[in-house]
């Protein structure tokens, strides 16, 4: 057979999309099949055995509608995309989840879509039930609480509560996750399934769980209601109140169920019992009611009948099996208490390692101290020691300088004393030097005197002298005969010795006069330089007393 033949007697298939509550898958299917087919081959790799509570919904037209197991899947009413997408849900939800629910994929699968329920507000809950099934949603997640690594702020980004309850009350995203925590940590030891089960069966006991609300008529006049289909009956509703109805017919209560166009109606056991009707807005909607009806009262009869073999061995199987999670989840308790002693003795070990190391770090670090200690107080000593000498030092030299002060000092006063005698002798010579100026100045004021005189007495002997030798003139010519040069010059060597006689007096009496003006000259001179030594001296001996009495 050729290569082509094998290609046309290959079966056309078409592409599927199955969406659970927390995956995507993508399945080939072949054209001919029906629902059923392509139902077992979502539940056979998912691993599901409960397939009864199961079904594939889509929407058409803005109505949900689940796929019909007993037609081809291209016959219905189906999306006409690709691929073609279904929800893989929960159809029927059981009366007791912990009796019930035996596989854990069936329990995670309702514990999914409950969740998810909850939070989109398609099941009412009051505030306190959703934080403490936000608890045990977390302790599904994450396990026990460990505050060492759940720190604040690990819920941020998961969706625990519905957006009703945190507008109703006007708390921070921290305060919330503190009330959250606060249950989360009292769940210590809980397993995953374990947690999820508590969750479903504190979610079953909600007035909304598992009902499946349909708008009706009561009759044509259009009175508006709302019919609910679940696990235990037919429910009546007002279109307001969806927690408590105004009518309820239980299963086990109503005869038949029937439909005719947008008609429905439901007969009960008790023939005598009124017949209820109500209108629908669509042939569908009754259809999809009908479907639901038969469905919950199949289950609902087959709960309290003996379960069958299959059922029987499931229930063993879940049993064994939970008895052996329970023994898995003991010995991994006990494992993971002894690793927990274990990290504790670890801790402890190492916390004591770190003390002692911390010890004996502070020991050395102790040691080094006391030696830098020793060693300052060396060095201190040695500086002390050196201190001591140069004080001593310093005080011998004080006491030098003392004694030097002192020495000085007994010298300044001798010099004063010396200086003061000077002083007293230089104003004695002062005062006689004064004296002697006066007696001086008054000889040469009788020098003057003496002199004035004797220039006078010559001046008046020359006048005489004169007076004398001009009357001889005239007779010079009388008695020229009588050689009068020889009388002339005896005059005249007579006035001449008077006159040298005279002029040597002067002279002496001149040098004398000039000798003792030069000598007093000479001794004002030595006594102004002597009064000068004895300014300087007697200033510096006062600079002395001064330094002196500040090194005092």
């Amino acid at each position: 057979m050729s290569i082509r033949g094998l290609k046309k007697k290959q079966p056309k298939t078409f592409k599927v999309k199955i969406i659970t509550v927390d995956a995507e898958m993508e399945f080939s299917c072949e054209m001919k099949w029906k629902g059923k087919d392509l139902f077992d081959l979502v539940c056979r790799a998912l691993g599901l055995r409960e397939t009864w509570f199961f079904g594939l919904q889509y929407t058409i037209k803005g109505m949900c509608t689940w796929l019909k197991m007993d037609k081809k899947v291209l016959d219905q009413e189906i999306p006409k995309e690709d691929p073609i997408s279904f929800h893989f849900l929960a159809k029927f939800y059981p009366e007791k989840v912990e009796e019930e629910l035996l596989q854990e994929i069936t329990q995670h699968l309702f514990f999914l879509q409950v969740k998810k329920q909850i939070l989109d507000e398609e099941i009412y809950c009051s505030p306190e039930a959703t934080v403490l099934l936000a608890s045990y949603a977390v302790q599904a997640k994450y396990g026990d609480y460990d505050p060492n690594f759940h720190e604040p702020g690990f819920l941020a980004h998961d969706e625990l509560l519905p957006k009703r309850v945190l507008r109703q009350y006007q708390l921070t995203a921290e305060m919330w996750e503190e009330k959250i925590t606060a249950w989360y940590a009292e769940h210590r030891g809980i397993a995953r399934d374990e947690a999820e089960m508590n969750y479903l069966k504190i979610a079953q006991d909600l007035e909304m769980y598992g009902v499946n609300y349909f708008p009706i008529a009561q009759n044509k006049n259009h009175t508006d209601l709302l019919l609910g289909v679940d696990a235990k009956g037919i429910h009546i509703y007002s279109i307001n109140n969806r927690f408590s109805p105004n009518k309820s017919f239980e299963w086990s209560a109503i005869r038949n169920i029937s439909y005719s166009e947008k008609e429905l109606t439901i007969k009960p056991l008790d023939k005598k019992a009124e017949v209820f009707k109500f209108f629908s807005s669509q042939l569908k909607v009754n259809k999809l009611i009908f479907q639901l009806c038969i469905g919950n009262h199949d289950l609902f009869m087959r709960r309290r009948k003996v379960d069958s073999i299959e059922i029987q061995q499931m229930k063993a199987q879940a049993k064994e099996e939970k008895a052996r999670k329970k023994m898995e989840n003991q010995r991994l308790a006990r494992e993971k208490q002894l690793r927990e002693e274990a990290e504790r003795a670890k801790e402890e070990l190492e916390r004591r390692l770190f003390q002692l190391e911390d010890e004996a770090r502070q020991a050395n670090e102790a040691l080094l101290r006391s030696q830098e200690a020793a060693e300052l107080l060396a060095e201190k000593a040695q500086i002390a020691e050196e201190e001591a000498k140069l004080l001593a030092q310093n005080a011998a030299e004080a006491e030098q300088e003392r004694q030097r002060l002192e020495i000085t000092a007994l010298k300044t006063k001798e010099e004063k004393r010396l200086m003061e005698q000077k002083m007293r002798e230089a104003e004695l010579i002062a005062v006689k030097l004064v004296k002697e100026s006066d007696r001086r100045a008054k000889e040469a004021e009788h020098l003057k005197q003496d002199l004035h005189e004797a220039r006078e007495a010559e001046r008046k002997a020359k006048q005489k002298l004169l007076d004398i030798t001009r009357p001889n003139y005239p007779h010079v010519a009388k008695y020229s005969q009588y050689s009068p040069t020889d009388s002339r010059e005896a005059n005249f060597d007579k006035g001449s010795i008077k006159l040298d006689l005279k002029d040597i007096d002067l002279k002496r009496l001149s040098f004398e006069i000039e000798r003792e003006r030069l000598d007093y000259l000479e001794k004002s001179r030595k006594f102004e330089d002597r009064l000068k030594e004895l300014k300087s001296e007697i200033h510096a001996l006062k600079l002395e007393e001064k330094q002196s009495g500040l090194y005092s």
